[in-house]
């Protein structure tokens, strides 16, 4: 007779993780979401948003104001960073990353909901509930990056964090073509006074069904080994924010700076193009001169724009794992620089150079966003990585996305040209390069041992 023989030594238990797949639609669902909600609005601050909200100022003056709502947003962001990496840090990533989709999916929702200024009672009060809810989206979107970051870096194996990283950054490029397409199908089907009546409504009242579907979808995850550790080995930093700034004030410099010209890039490309674009080129009203592109046919040149932004932001990330975040970086924001001189001649090439200027300028967005959701983590320890991540982008979000719509309307009215707007892209894009040369190489930092500031 044989008798079996168990061994006595007790099975470790596999730790839970969360699947690529998870991790992959996560990151990217709830980006694409909130970028789609910041998007929408950017839209409608450029196209009909001056006349319902500012009715009683002149073209440039109105576009100016309904930019400076728009801006708001973006001095929430470090609000919403110190405040949810404070609990991304203390509480966990997965709970976090919740709270922050809610909070600028309520937002969105309510923006779909204001009455017109025009609307007997509301002069006053319609602009004021606006910037309230824009305040609202700029702390839920301040939360959000960070936390989908963390979730793609944190779970990524070896030599993959900024492959990995590219997951959350696509949600930029997926956001604006998804927000775009609404208005065009809407701006379409609809008349004018349509549109600008109820029409505009649409895209964030039926934000409200991504917003529920993102919350499905994050509330299947499991928190990241990172954080897990942090909380093993009793690393939790009882005030983050504090915590950062004490042990690690010039890597949140750095990283602010390091994301100057991605931001200063982008606002410009898909907010003062737009206008630039379709502005009429014999204005009568004082403003400066344009383009004269029908608003539809500029949209869809925006899309494909950004479609290569969309295919450059996946390229980048097994670009900078081969030669690593900063010798990458410092060529693509060196072409930055170079591309904010040409400017006027691409924009007075007639159609094919405008299509040119933004295929280009798409192309180095994705090349420079898509490793950031990998080096900015990777400059800081595992128990303040959400709050030192969060705080540095969106202290950048104020220097590079906050001011540049406003400043870049304010140098092409100074000169009735986009020379000066170009000539500032270049200057930031300077600066970026300078931090940039200042900063070590990341990629083979301590990513997941390196749990205490």
């Amino acid at each position: 007779m044989t008798t079996s023989v168990t061994s006595g030594a007790p099975s470790t238990p596999t730790p839970a993780v969360n699947s690529r797949g998870r991790v992959i639609v996560a990151s990217l669902i709830g980006t694409s979401i909130e970028f789609y909600d910041f998007y929408a609005y950017a839209t409608a601050a450029s196209l009909v948003f001056p006349a319902l909200f500012f009715p009683n100022q002149d073209g440039t003056t109105a576009l100016l104001a309904s930019f400076a709502a728009f801006g708001v947003a973006f001095v929430a962001r470090p609000v919403g960073s110190v405040l949810f990496g404070h609990f991304g840090d203390r509480v966990g990533r997965k709970a976090t990353l919740v709270a922050s989709l809610l909070t600028m999916g309520v937002a969105t929702v309510v923006i779909g909901l204001i009455p017109a200024a025009t609307t007997p009672g509301w002069a006053v009060l319609a602009p004021l509930v606006l910037v309230l809810c824009r305040f609202c989206q700029g702390l839920g979107l301040g939360g959000e990056w960070g936390g989908a970051a963390l979730l793609a870096t944190e779970n990524a194996p070896a030599g993959k964090r900024a492959v990995w990283g590219t997951f959350p950054q696509l949600g930029a490029p997926i956001g604006f073509i998804l927000a775009n397409l609404v208005f065009i199908g809407l701006s379409q089907s609809l008349t004018e006074a349509q549109f600008t009546s109820w029409g505009w409504r649409v895209p964030f009242l039926a934000s409200a069904v991504l917003v529920i579907v993102g919350l499905w979808v994050r509330l299947k995850l499991i928190e990241t080994p990172a954080f897990t550790k942090v909380v093993e080995e009793e690393a939790v930093a009882k005030v983050p924010v504090a915590e950062v700034f004490r042990t690690s004030w010039r890597k949140v410099v750095s990283g602010t700076f390091i994301m100057l010209a991605t931001y200063g890039l982008f606002y410009l490309m898909t907010t003062f193009t737009l206008n630039y674009g379709i502005a009429t080129t014999e204005p009568t009203d004082g403003s400066p001169a344009g383009l004269g592109y029908e608003k539809i046919d500029f949209l869809w040149m925006l899309i494909v724009g950004c479609v290569f932004f969309g295919l450059f932001t996946l390229a980048s990330g097994p670009l900078a794992e081969r030669y690593g975040r900063r010798p990458m970086l410092l060529v693509v924001t060196g072409g930055i620089a170079v591309f904010g001189l040409l400017f006027v001649p691409l924009f007075a090439a007639g159609t094919v150079g405008v299509m040119s200027l933004l295929i280009l300028g798409f192309t180095l967005m994705g090349l420079t966003f898509g490793p950031m959701a990998a080096l900015l983590p990777e400059l800081f320890p595992a128990n303040v990585r959400y709050t030192g991540a969060s705080v540095s982008y969106n202290l950048a979000s104020i220097l590079g996305a906050a001011v540049a719509p406003f400043i870049a309307v304010w140098l092409w009215e100074a000169v009735d040209s986009p020379v000066l707007v170009g000539v500032y892209l270049a200057v930031m894009a300077v600066i970026t390069f300078v931090a940039l040369w200042l900063q070590k190489e990341t990629r083979d930092v301590d990513f997941s041992g390196d749990i205490r500031a």
